[in-house]
């Protein structure tokens, strides 16, 4: 599908969906504890479904059956249950969609070949099959946060007591923090030493609750790009003491609304990039968005759709292996057919970046926002924007 933009400023009060990176791990926490407990505000996404579907199968499968598990384009579903099927069922096959079977699961599988375990990645299935044994696991820090939290959830089914190690520091700590806090929400005990090391006890079980799913500040990263780029937009029904990291986009897009030269850190909020983007572009100042080569590894190659498609619409930026410098402009001529790699969150920042164009922006691909924010478009128009929907 492609969206068509006439340039119009937005105007009114959006609550973000729920969010996505909390969803996953209560999903999961609540199958693992039995499905007696209720979730609400679980917002539907093609990667939360695929985590539910995925779950399901994995728990209705018999031991040693190596279930078929369908990740979709979710790399927290993969990267999740790669050590929680080994736990619970000594494997699975794993497939996927998009780019997702070609993202790095490196330290998972320096882990397999240390501990034993069998895997093969072949015609886009990776299979894993064997024990998962207790006891110390050294993994790098610095790839992604999904790994950890991988372990986070297999380890404690384990029938001995383990500790995770990590060998460089940690980036996107907050979201381990989210999963602690879930873990610790649904009865699991993890002593987390500072985020170096996570002692982890054996033989525990987790216990059914009621969760509610917050707002997500992720998703509510677009619309304080829209306010920064002067649409009159307020996202409302978020925590501001949730422990979701990217809640810092709030003092960001402050920052952001002053002029000046700016420099941020994104190791820590990669998802924050492409809404950051958007507001650097249209600003009195230079940004740069520095320690990011992670967002190579994303849905799309980030870095260089960002650059790609926010140069198309006549911004200035440049692009090195792991940081982009935006030169923000008054701004934007538009009047192109961007493309929206197959990224959700590169479609968003199209359009939330074609309110400060000077003419019409189309964006081809443009229903992938449901892989994380099916109801973007109608929020969308329901703040005024002028869209019109046509098929490829």
């Amino acid at each position: 599908m492609n969206i068509t933009i006439t340039p119009a400023r937005l105007a009114g009060t959006v609550t973000p969906p729920a969010s996505k990176s909390q969803a996953h791990r209560a999903v999961l926490a609540l199958a693992l504890s039995g499905g007696e407990g209720k979730l609400t505000n679980l917002s539907p996404s093609r990667d939360i479904e695929a985590t539910q579907a995925c779950v399901s199968a994995l728990l209705a499968a018999p031991d040693g059956a190596l279930p078929p598990l369908d990740c979709g384009e979710s790399g927290s579903t993969l990267r999740f249950l790669i050590p929680v099927a080994l736990a619970l069922r000594g494997g699975a096959r794993f497939t996927g969609h998009g780019r997702l079977m070609e993202r790095p699961q490196g330290p998972y599988f320096e882990i397999f070949e240390e501990k034993g375990v069998f895997y093969e990645q072949k015609d886009g299935v990776l299979t894993v099959r064997g024990a998962l044994p207790a006891g110390e696991y050294r993994l790098r820090g610095d790839v992604s946060s999904q790994f950890v939290t991988g372990l986070l959830y297999a380890l404690p089914l384990l029938d001995g007591d383990s500790e995770i190690v990590l060998t460089t520091p940690l980036e996107s700590r907050d979201y381990v923090s989210m999963t602690l806090d879930v873990l610790d929400r649904f009865g699991v005990a993890v002593d987390n030493d500072h985020y170096r090391r996570f002692r982890v006890p054996g033989g525990q079980r987790f216990r059914p609750r009621d969760f509610t799913v917050e707002a997500d500040w992720s998703q509510a990263g677009f619309w304080y790009a829209a306010y920064v780029l002067g649409n009159k937009v307020r996202a409302v029904g978020l925590d501001l003491r949730s422990t979701q990291g990217d809640k810092v986009v709030a003092a960001q897009a402050e920052l952001l609304s002053r002029p000046g030269d700016v420099e941020l850190d994104v190791s820590q909020c990669p998802d924050l990039a492409p809404p950051l983007a958007a507001m650097a572009a249209v600003r009195q100042g230079t940004t740069r968005l520095v320690n990011a080569a992670r967002l190579r590894m994303k849905e799309s190659d980030r870095l260089s759709a960002v650059t790609q498609v926010l140069t198309a619409l006549g911004a200035q930026v440049e692009e090195s292996p792991d940081s982009l410098t935006i030169h923000g402009k008054d701004s934007l001529p538009g009047g192109v057919t961007v493309d929206g790699h197959n990224d959700h969150r590169i479609v968003m920042m199209a359009a939330i970046a074609a309110t400060r164009c000077e003419r019409p922006v189309a964006i081809a691909g443009a229903e992938c926002v449901a892989k994380s924010y099916p109801a973007f478009w109608e929020d969308y128009e329901k703040l005024g924007g002028k869209i019109v929907r046509s098929e490829v």
